[in-house]
């Protein structure tokens, strides 16, 4: 059976609640004497394999496939650069 507190309990005692839900395993939080709210304890997800390093060279060249010739970086820069 689940331990009951109400939502005043929790807010004043929740060290109490807290107690109570790790004896329980699960309380039920009342408000005006209605049922409303179900606390369990957290109980984290299985582990998964971490993921795999990401790959950022291989991203950038998704992106620029070819490299671009020295004359078509040198025009670049000149325009880029202005009348400097």
């Amino acid at each position: 059976m689940a331990g009951t507190t109400t939502v005043r309990d929790l807010r004043n005692r929740f060290p109490q609640v807290k107690k109570l839900v790790e004896l329980e395993g699960e309380v039920v939080v009342t408000e005006h004497g209605t049922p409303r709210y179900r606390l369990t304890r957290f109980s984290p997800a299985d582990p998964k394999k971490p993921a795999p390093p990401k790959d950022y060279l291989k991203r950038l060249r998704r992106h620029q496939r070819r490299p671009i010739s020295a004359a078509a970086a040198k025009a670049l820069h000149d325009v880029n650069r202005g009348a400097r």
